[in-house]
């Protein structure tokens, strides 16, 4: 496990190339976390060290948001909070997205046990004193 620390958005876009390289050649990453512990500006700050050009925000209406990188890499980034079940998921075609080798940045997964391939990277983002960021990096 690899651990980061940032004390501000500017930190986590400055150690974005650091934590994607802990990812190795996985792009399945899992974004564990509570309600306001900033998976969502980490994503943005990934995406950003990926070239993304758009602008990126949570998908938690629309579940999923598509980028597209520099090098023309595609990026899925993921919000399972409102879903009901499972089968929400499987009717939006999640295998095409979770099996395509392109980047996929699920936040909430704890919501779709069942679903998840093997050995995906493991982000957990937790509120640390002075309103730090721990980010730990599991493979």
């Amino acid at each position: 496990m690899i651990t980061f620390e940032a004390a501000s958005e500017q930190d986590l876009n400055g150690l974005a190339p650091q934590i994607l390289s802990a990812f190795g050649d996985n792009k399945m990453v899992l974004f564990y976390g509570e309600m306001g512990a900033g998976k969502t500006t980490l994503i943005k700050a990934l995406c950003q060290a990926l070239g993304v050009d758009d602008t990126t925000s949570s998908p938690t209406f629309s579940i999923v948001n598509e980028y597209l990188g520099n090098s023309g890499e595609r990026i899925y980034h993921f919000d399972f909070y409102r879903i009901d079940d499972e089968e929400e998921v499987m009717d939006l075609g999640y295998e095409d997205y979770f099996y395509s080798g392109d980047y996929c940045f699920i936040e909430w997964p704890e919501k779709i046990p069942n679903l998840l391939p093997e050995d995906p990277v493991k982000v957990s983002i937790e509120v640390a004193e002075h309103q730090k960021r721990r980010i730990s990096v599991a493979r």
